[in-house]
């Protein structure tokens, strides 16, 4: 029922994903060795360990990718196995890319034998997990009594939420209505529920058994029930005050601290510290090992955008980081010298109302249209990545004058550190209209993971290798 108790839940099943597949391991390597097959079968020990090294935290990453940790409460049985069978899957094909990469030459049927019984264990514990877990809570585990305060179309939303949780233990005990004055009457939701005066909210906590006290009003009515958050918070009775009435459609909501000030905040954009540390190390790595791989080719090609028209190699131009910084982006030169000189002549060939695109752009050298099609004219942009101006993943960095001409539902972009490629250069690159280049930018955004950054960074290897979509 609540997202706390969902962590809970998704560290413990995690937990004993890892020690399952363990004892698949052993349980595949063991029959494996009793086959009577004509190739003898062994694996050492530091094999097993660089293969237990793979196996145990690809498995749990490819459950949180595939959203199996989150659905386990919810979930039917059929889904748990149908889940656990793609998760299973993955994990399979993942550890024989893993041993064609090391070349350990593994036994197929040991790997089929480990990928079987990894799916018959996890689903196995899964379903007779939850179901313990189920019947835990109604037979061992004390219910727990909700009061509402409220009557209106939000307290009833709430209240019917309560009432389909009672499997895992919670129990509606009435309403409060948030006029002291009304008189008690009764709400009529799945069951029939007694609604109270608040002013006899010190009456019941003193006669009847109340856990938690969910406050779910407008919020001009906060200011009068002020009085019984402040009972609550004396008899020690934990509260919970819904927030939708906040106009932050597309925001986070989450209580820190400014030094012993609380603070309610909202964060429409990631803003869990330790993913965009992670986020930030591997921009570092990744542009870190690509500068240094690419760097022989970086001097080939720059001599050959020097050779073939004039002006320097790199072009260098303003663009907009996070939160509007302002940068220096850096690529190959894939246009004539004077090529920012002609674009006012040109605006009018714009096929985008804000971004500027014009397609077969009569301002690109012969060499330039080649840079562009395979994004080589990117390339020095990972300089950018290392520095901190952008990141691997992410929207594309504006220049100013398009900034300035944005909606304001379009200003939201500007809150995640720019990248070299996003959901957009998976949906077609150039060829995209603004509106859609600028929703899938949110789309992004709103959906933000460690994962979801992996996926469009080996998706979009193949997308310009082939050079689909640019223009």
């Amino acid at each position: 029922m609540y997202s706390r108790r969902r962590r809970k839940l998704r560290f413990l099943f995690g937990l004993a994903d890892v020690l399952l597949l363990l004892g698949a391991f052993g349980a595949a390597y063991h029959t494996r060795l009793g086959l009577a097959f004509e190739h003898i079968f062994y694996l050492l020990t530091p094999t097993k360990v660089l293969l237990l090294g793979f196996i145990v935290p690809v498995w749990v990453l490819v459950g949180r990718w595939f959203g199996v940790y989150d659905r386990l409460e919810s979930a039917r049985p059929f889904v748990i196995v149908a889940d656990s069978f793609r998760q299973a899957l993955a994990g399979g094909v993942a550890v024989v890319l893993y041993q064609y990469l090391l070349r350990l030459d593994l036994s197929r049927v040991f790997m089929t034998l480990f990928a079987c019984y990894a799916w018959l264990l996890i689903a196995s514990f899964r379903v007779i997990a939850m179901r313990l877990f189920v019947a835990l809570r109604a037979n061992l585990v004390e219910p727990q009594h909700l009061m509402v305060i409220g009557t209106g179309e939000r307290a009833r939303r709430l209240g019917e939420t309560i009432e389909r949780s009672a499997a895992l233990g919670a129990r509606l005990a009435g309403f409060l209505s948030e006029d002291s004055e009304a008189k008690a009457g009764t709400l009529q939701l799945a069951a029939e529920h007694r609604v109270h005066p608040l002013d006899q909210l010190p009456e019941l906590l003193r006669t009847r058994v109340i856990d938690e006290v969910l406050v779910a009003v407008d919020g001009e009515k906060l200011p009068a029930i002020e009085d019984a958050l402040l009972l609550c918070d004396e008899e020690g009775v934990r509260t919970r005050i819904l927030l939708d009435f906040f106009p932050h459609v597309n925001s986070k909501i989450y209580l820190e601290r400014v030094a012993s000030y609380p603070m309610l905040t909202f964060s429409a954009t990631p803003h869990d510290e330790i993913l965009l540390m992670i986020k930030r190390a591997t921009d570092v790595v990744l542009s870190a090992a690509a500068l240094l791989v690419l760097s022989p080719l970086f001097v080939l090609v720059a001599a050959l955008v020097r050779l073939t028209s004039p002006g320097p190699a790199i072009f260098r131009q303003v663009r907009c980081g996070l939160n509007g910084r302002r940068f220096t982006l850096y690529k190959f030169r894939s246009m004539c010298r004077n090529a920012e000189a002609l674009k006012a002549s040109l605006e009018h060939l714009s096929q985008r109302e804000t971004a500027f695109k014009i397609p077969d752009d009569p301002r690109l050298t012969t060499l330039g249209r080649w840079l562009r099609k395979f994004s080589i004219d990117e390339w020095p942009q990972l300089w950018n990545v290392l520095k901190g101006d952008m990141s691997l993943v992410g929207p594309r960095p504006a220049v100013p004058e398009e900034v300035e001409q944005y909606k304001r539902w379009q200003r939201r972009r500007l809150r995640m550190r720019p990248g070299l490629t996003c959901l957009w250069a998976l949906a077609g690159r150039d060829s995209l209209d603004f509106e859609t280049w600028m929703k899938l930018d949110m789309e992004y955004i709103d959906n933000w993971s460690l994962a979801l950054d992996w996926k469009i960074l080996l998706r979009t290897v193949p997308h310009v290798l082939t050079g689909k979509g640019a223009h």
